[in-house]
């Protein structure tokens, strides 16, 4: 058998086209949904990244500022950006790019965005209401790896899901989510004792882990869905975690790298925004 694709690009493309119209019922009452990105540094793959976010928010109509601060800039100007932004009414979201440069303390400076305006959904708020099953703000990948799930109507309820990868911004929101749909979830790591007998339990299997082509056709069960969240540049190709061709010819459903969750990406940073700017417009 082979695969069928869970087209990101395709995906993302449906929900720009509902983002739109829910901008255009924003504008209709006059609000414009605003969006800060505070870029540090000159990192090539960052600044790819929030050209991207840029393009994005063009498409929909989003207001878009990114804040270009130097790879020197002190912990003092990063804060101070972040609670002028906070204290900014037509900001309705604010994202601080990662990684930082090493100096800078990036855990302090994303606890200081405001978690109503924390697009990103990495406050610890956020963080903590999503564990109890709470309305927060969701971190945008597996957000979107969760959407494009259920877009492609797989069934998620009572299946064995095993997420490969326990990171904060990713693994485990990943797996929370899942286990919101009732899925059972194995979290397993780099310290997990035979991977592969977990992985071959899965139902739905989600790598995480940045270690490109990492898990092979062995390692999967016939008729798994396959959601590839690593991001990997070998011999100058991208590629994910999972190693696509020999998996592709075992799984029922497989995300390709790229045009696959990275799409459903930003994707979910504009809804995000837009879900901010709907509630600020509502408490007007």
């Amino acid at each position: 058998m082979s695969a069928q694709l869970l087209d990101g690009k395709v995906m993302a493309a449906e929900l720009e086209e509902e983002l739109k119209k829910r901008v255009e019922a924003l504008a209709q009452k006059g609000y414009t949904p605003g969006l800060t990105v505070i870029l540090v540094g000159d990192d090539p793959a960052s600044q790819t990244y929030v050209s991207n976010k840029e393009k994005a928010c063009a498409r929909l109509g989003i207001r878009s500022r990114t804040l270009r601060m130097p790879a020197d800039t002190t912990q003092e100007t990063l804060e101070a950006a972040i609670h002028e932004a906070n204290a900014d009414p037509s900001v309705n979201g604010i994202l601080v790019q990662l990684p930082l440069p090493r100096h800078l303390d990036g855990d302090r400076a994303l606890s200081l965005i405001l978690p109503e305006k924390d697009v990103d959904g990495f406050h610890d708020i956020n963080a903590g209401r999503l564990s109890r099953g709470l309305d927060c703000v969701v971190a945008c990948t597996p957000k979107g790896a969760l959407h494009m799930l259920k877009r492609a109507g797989i069934p998620i309820s009572g299946k064995e899901a095993v997420v490969v990868g326990r990171s904060n911004i990713v693994g485990k929101p990943m797996a929370l989510l899942l286990l919101q749909e009732n899925a059972t979830v194995t979290i397993c790591h780099s310290r997990t004792v035979d991977l592969a007998a977990h992985t071959r339990r899965a139902d739905i299997l989600v790598a995480a882990i940045g270690k490109p082509r990492f898990i092979t056709a062995d390692m999967v069960k016939e008729g798994a869905v396959v959601v590839d969240v690593g991001i990997n540049r070998v011999d100058g190709k991208l590629c994910g975690d999972v190693d696509f061709e020999p998996v592709s010819q075992k799984a029922s459903y497989i995300t390709p790298v790229p045009g696959g969750v990275g799409k459903m990406t930003i994707a979910m940073l504009m809804d995000n925004t837009v879900a901010a700017a709907e509630k600020a417009a509502a408490a007007l």
